[in-house]
């Protein structure tokens, strides 16, 4: 009977570890793997001719350095257009997922289907019909230009207003349904408890509603911002040469130019930068209750 006991103490011990271990091998395999290899083709040298280029490991962190003196602008110019699409699509998404929350009653999945609907479509034709929307003889630029919220021959199309709307647009689904998530959880009676205290309602959304969303404003701002730094088909559909992101770069580095060197070293800058700022962001609003 005690060896038995110790058996299945032993497999108890053990059956975790073997649950886990189909997601460590799928992390391995798709994850580990590619960024040894990424991280490899960073500090390799290219030759042969441009049509089949070879790589050779040097330890070149020139890459690197060369990388950061070429593409700073776009690199600050990929985060400064993720960080306003994210405040753009938490200021357009709180109120939104305020309402479905509470204020929805019978009609919250009718809502929220809507809400998602759109997303059903791929991401590129969205982007496409942005373009047509944003034209130069769209009805959206003669519309502003004719009640004057457009100077004349002014335009939205190919500029950097019109990437960050971008953004906006094809990202905002993943802060909305966070958000959501988070203020559902809410107590309503929470807010009656603040009203029979003479709370206003500034002072109840400041002092109860923020507080307890910021779960869903942590994830939705992740879900957001981290996207859209990598993100290369709206800068390139709705921008200009004067609004080339670093996922521009990258992808013609990688397809066009090929020059891998270069590209993985840009990928690396990009994703330690990104992690760095996810554990500082984290570690600021706390992840406990993270949903």
């Amino acid at each position: 009977m005690a060896g038995v006991a110790t058996s299945g103490r032993r497999r108890s011990k053990i059956a975790p570890y073997l649950m886990a271990l189909p997601a460590l091998a799928y992390l391995g395999i798709f994850f580990v793997v590619p960024f040894l290899s990424l991280a490899r083709t960073s500090l390799s040298d290219t030759g042969g001719s441009v049509y089949l280029p070879t790589l050779t490991f040097a330890w070149d962190f020139a890459n690197y350095t060369d990388a950061l003196s070429h593409y700073r602008d776009q690199i600050f110019r990929s985060f400064g257009y993720s960080f306003m699409a994210t405040m753009l699509c938490l200021v357009l998404a709180f109120p939104l997922a305020y309402v479905i929350a509470f204020k929805a009653g019978r009609f919250k999945n009718l809502i929220l289907g809507l809400v998602i609907l759109p997303f059903f479509v791929t991401f590129l034709i969205r982007t496409i019909a942005w373009k047509t929307i944003l034209a130069d003889d769209g009805w959206l630029v003669s519309a502003l230009g004719t009640i004057g919220l457009l100077p004349d021959e002014g335009r939205l199309l190919s500029t950097s207003w019109a990437v960050i709307g971008g953004l906006t647009y094809n990202w905002i689904i993943f802060m909305i349904l966070p958000l959501y998530v988070s203020l559902e959880k809410i107590d309503p009676r929470l807010l009656e408890v603040s009203k029979d205290l003479y709370s206003s309602a500034p002072r109840s959304f400041r002092r109860v509603i923020l507080p307890l969303s910021m779960p869903g404003v942590l994830a939705g701002s992740l879900l957001v911002f981290i996207p859209a730094v990598g993100d290369f088909i709206n800068a390139d559909y709705l921008g200009s040469t004067r609004t080339t992101m670093i996922g521009n770069v990258i992808q013609k580095q990688f397809l066009v130019v090929k020059d891998y060197p270069t590209a993985a070293a840009l990928s690396m800058v990009l994703m330690l930068t990104i992690l760095v700022g996810v554990l500082l962001y984290t570690r600021a609003l706390g992840t406990e209750d993270l949903v």
